[in-house]
């Protein structure tokens, strides 16, 4: 794959850049979409982790950014504001990616200004893990891979 990598702004939220075009459109997900949520983030992760195992998505992504649409093979992005926003990219490659960005997250320095109700003892990556796994009464695909 071509190279993608992160960086924060001014105001603490994610950029990306790429050294190849065809990956704007991934790019732009991540940070758009995804941005700093690590919910959604466990969300894809979890998505690409059923696909590449032969099973259904868990749920369909729902977005106001971007329609995407993720099979065994590959994952389609399509921007629902800028017509020629989209790309499609083979399984393995988003995983890579989105595993780098799950650890880009994580890597962010923590918002301590925030007061959280659900786990406030815990780093936010860690208490929205437990959420995740509550909501969905499953074990997250990537405990003990990459968290």
């Amino acid at each position: 794959m071509s190279s993608m990598t992160f960086s924060i702004d001014q105001f603490k939220l994610p950029l990306y850049q790429v050294d190849d075009e065809r990956y704007e459109a991934l790019g732009v997900w991540l940070t758009t979409d995804i941005s700093i949520y690590f919910r959604v983030c466990l969300d894809a992760l979890a998505m690409i982790d059923d696909v590449s195992h032969g099973r259904q998505p868990f749920e369909e992504w729902s977005s106001d950014k971007f329609d995407v649409h993720f099979t065994p093979e590959r994952v389609s992005l399509q921007n629902q504001w800028l017509e020629f926003q989209h790309g499609e990219y083979p399984v393995p490659e988003i995983r890579e990616v989105l595993e780098r960005y799950w650890r880009f997250l994580v890597s962010m320095p923590e918002r301590t200004h925030l007061i959280r109700e659900y786990h406030p003892d815990l780093p936010q990556w860690q208490a929205d893990l437990l959420l995740w796994e509550e909501t969905w009464k499953r074990p997250h695909p990537y405990r003990g891979r990459l968290f």
